[in-house]
């Protein structure tokens, strides 16, 4: 036997083992090469196998999971759409149609079993073929797909083809009704069942993918197996420590076998075995209800321990033999949210998060997509949680543009503590009331609540981001009103009734309620808001004197830094401006916009010279410099608006939500982390306003600088505090302070301070020490000044300068 024949015995035997130990353990993997045909989408889309040798095709190879820019890219037919203005070119790919190609070999199943197709992301509207025959169709991006493939499986190799057609061709065969057409997203996004940015948006660009973007496998599924297993806290009592546990599991199971099968329900704590059950299982759905004692709940950060226990529900024959099981991770909690409707005069609303009966108040970002190309949002997850728990987030919003995250992104928030608001996938226009849409949104909705609903972090489940607010923009004189909205009044809710009644829910964000409509719909009506407005200087009224006890979007713009532009920009288009400010072709594509044919779409860099203006009287030409000064214009205003929200915890403010964490496209944005995961200035900065305990300043009341101390944990706290002027390092108060369990505390009054400077603010807790500064006078400012002044403190040494 030849070398070369050896190894491709060995390797073919590896594989064969390989699929039979994935066969027995109930998966065997898809993922990896495939090939890619693709064409331009005839008037009638190609939909079968046999018709696409009609069609004049090309074939590349591909990488599942994937997007097919990345494989026209690794084969040289597009240059990166991450660089310069790039990805306007992939503008004429939007009229293809795209077919996935995978042969494979038949496993082995025993008697019974069945052989499952599935697809964690398939983008978009697809026809699923196996050997020539038609087994599935698809019409939506967000959720999972799955199909029984067994009587379509033939002894020996099979072919699997996903035939996908164009979704900006497809939208055409939908009329939209008169409120969702002029509004922010393109009209061509709100029939399909896409992740609303891939059509372009202010923070991210034009880029309609297609693909297979998460994992495919084939699922080997026993005649007796469990279909769904929900475990939910119903009641607990903290000082006693115990809680009511309802598990409610469904499975399918041949007749024969009930009243002889038992489910076995079993909890362990690290490692150890903390409650067992069992019963008898007579019916296909039924529910176990047990009491735990000595219970370790979960809590979000600084609270307590975001304590999980691993649970489990296994099917186990007569014989003793385990039929099936189902694994998770649990965390004991409850969660409320104590929301008014509506703000009145003397009688302000409220919105505010409550877990195990504690109040929580709320310092997070905004979740936005990972990467333009979704397919390769594994990459980015790890190290952005990293960077969330960094800088002490307690809770991500995971906004309704996006694509929902997987599990492992819950996962590492229930390990970390983090809440999670979750949007549902869609924003900023009014969607359609018809009966198809709303059965498209009803199985999106069900799909993905039973898929989350055992997560711990998951606390709120809301509507969409700001459709109610859409109806103001352009149609507000038609005096059209959002609780008609049959969407979100009438079938989401409905859904989330059945089947998660633990959770809040929030119909839009923000919510215009019918008390909100009734009194003329204004934004000092809301409880919660998004605070965007004008977007001129971070200490306007329009944000200090917001009404809203809640904010879950405000933000700034920030430049990335240099390094960073270097790699989104070609050489030459580096340096911003050609003239009078006058922003150079490929930074207007990071404004974003999303046609060139129409110029600035999205004209949001003007959005920095305006805002250094602001701070500094003067916008620097040279780029290092305008860098930092957009940078630190970003950094002091987001950490006033944390600082401004803290500074008055639970009276009245609840919470603040900014935005965002970070890019997922190369861009000019309010993100304070960029593409390549290089840190703004706004990151330090919101570092040291977000410690749960936190000493900061905020402006002048009655002539003088209130010094807050800020508790989010369930301990009474007490410390030292030192408060320095930077520029002549005097020492402006020296003293202890105290504050009770989650509260804030007014330390002192500071006297006001002439001119312009920083006050450095260091202080004590235990054996912990901690600073935070307050930039104190009347802007402008002088940049050089600020500069030298910044360094003095000591607080930042990684950055930039």
């Amino acid at each position: 036997m030849t070398i070369i024949k050896y190894r491709l015995l060995t390797l073919l035997t590896a594989i064969l083992y390989l699929g039979n130990m994935a066969a027995s353990s109930g998966n065997i993997p898809l993922n990896g090469k495939w090939q890619l045909s693709y064409w331009k989408q005839p008037a009638e889309a190609i939909v079968t196998p046999q018709t696409i040798n009609d069609m004049q095709v090309e074939t590349i190879e591909a990488t599942v999971p994937g997007n097919v820019e990345l494989d026209l890219m690794a084969a040289g037919l597009i240059p990166d759409p991450m660089i310069g203005s790039n990805v306007n070119a992939l503008r004429k790919y939007e009229n293809y149609q795209w077919c996935y190609t995978k042969t494979f070999g038949a496993p082995s199943i025993q008697n019974g079993q069945r052989l499952e197709l599935f697809f964690g992301g398939i983008d978009c509207m697809a026809d699923i073929w196996l050997n020539g025959e038609k087994v599935g169709e698809a019409a939506n991006m967000l959720i999972e797909h799955k199909f029984d493939i067994t009587d379509h499986l033939k002894s020996g190799e099979n072919t699997l083809q996903v035939i996908i057609r164009s979704a900006v061709m497809e939208a055409q065969k939908h009329t939209l009704g008169t409120f969702s057409i002029g509004n922010f997203p393109a009209e061509e996004a709100v029939y399909i069942r896409k992740a609303p940015h891939m059509y372009g948006w202010d923070i991210m660009p034009r880029l309609v993918s297609a693909g297979l973007w998460r994992d495919v496998e084939l699922r080997v599924l026993n005649p007796t197996r469990l279909k769904d297993v929900n475990w939910m806290t119903i009641s607990i009592d903290t000082v006693a420590h115990t809680a009511r546990i309802f598990t409610d599991v469904q499975l399918i199971m041949p007749f024969d076998k009930f009243d002889k099968v038992k489910a076995q329900f079993t909890l362990r704590r690290k490692g150890k075995v903390v409650y067992q059950n069992s019963q008898t299982v007579s019916t296909p759905a039924f529910r176990h209800i047990f009491e735990l004692n000595n219970v370790d709940f979960w809590w979000p950060r600084g609270y307590g321990e975001a304590a999980l226990y691993d649970a489990s529900v296994q099917l186990i024959g007569p014989d003793g033999k385990e039929l099936d099981t189902n694994n998770c991770r649990i965390g004991i909690r409850t969660v409320k949210l104590d929301m008014d409707d509506i703000n009145l005069p003397g009688k302000p609303g409220q919105f505010r998060f409550i877990v195990n009966n504690e109040p929580i108040f709320i310092h997070g970002t905004n979740w936005v997509p990972m990467d333009a190309l979704h397919s390769r949002d594994k990459l980015h997850l790890n190290m952005m949680i990293d960077m969330a728990v960094d800088i002490n987030c307690n809770m991500i919003r995971c906004w309704g543009g996006n694509v929902y995250e997987d599990t492992g992104f819950f996962n590492l928030c229930d390990e970390n503590g983090i809440l999670v608001w979750q949007d549902f996938g869609m924003g900023c226009t009014f969607y359609p009331q018809r009966e198809d849409f709303a059965k498209m949104i009803e199985q999106e909705v069900t799909s993905v609540v039973l898929k989350f609903r055992n997560h711990a972090s998951l606390i709120l489940w809301s509507g969409n981001n700001e459709n109610d607010l859409a109806m103001r923009w352009t149609l507000q004189p038609l005096n059209i009103n959002p609780n008609k909205d049959v969407i979100t009044r009438e079938v989401i809710a409905r859904v989330l009734y059945e089947f998660d009644p633990t959770r809040p829910y929030l119909p839009s964000s923000p919510y215009y309620s019918q008390a909100v409509w009734e009194h003329g719909g204004g934004d000092e009506l809301l409880p919660e808001n998004h605070l965007w407005g004008p977007r001129g200087y971070y200490k306007k009224p329009y944000y200090t004197k917001a009404s809203c006890c809640f904010v879950s979007e405000i933000g700034y713009h920030g430049c990335p830094n240099v390094e960073s532009l270097n790699k989104m920009m070609t050489k030459n288009a580096v340096y911003p401006w050609t003239r009078d400010k006058e922003w150079n072709d490929e930074w207007v594509t990071k404004s974003t916009r999303r046609f060139p044919s129409q110029g600035k779409t999205f004209d949001r860099n003007n959005l920095m010279l305006n805002q250094v203006n602001l701070l500094f009287g003067e916008v620097p030409t040279k780029l290092e410099d305008f860098v930092f000064a957009s940078q630190a214009v970003q950094a002091e205003a987001m950490k006033f608006f944390v600082e401004l929200w803290r500074g008055q915890k639970f009276s009245p403010k609840t919470g603040i939500i900014w935005w965002n964490l970070r890019d997922g496209w190369p861009i000019i944005s309010d993100a304070i982390v960029d593409y390549y995961n290089s840190k703004k200035m706004a990151y330090y900065f919101i570092k040291n306003a977000q410690t749960d305990l936190c000493v900061l300043i905020n402006d002048p009341v009655d002539n003088a600088y209130p010094l807050i101390v800020t508790n989010d944990t369930r301990n009474a706290q007490k410390g030292q505090v030192v408060v320095i002027d930077v520029a002549s390092n005097k020492e402006i108060y020296t003293g202890n302070f105290e504050v009770s369990a989650n509260s804030m505390n007014k330390i002192t009054l500071l006297p006001l301070q002439k001119g312009q400077g920083i006050l450095l603010i260091k202080y004590k807790v235990g054996q912990k020490e901690y600073s935070n500064h307050y930039l104190y006078g009347e802007a402008p400012f002088n940049l050089q000044e600020y500069k030298k002044l910044l360094k003095k403190t000591g607080l930042y040494p990684d950055i930039k300068q």
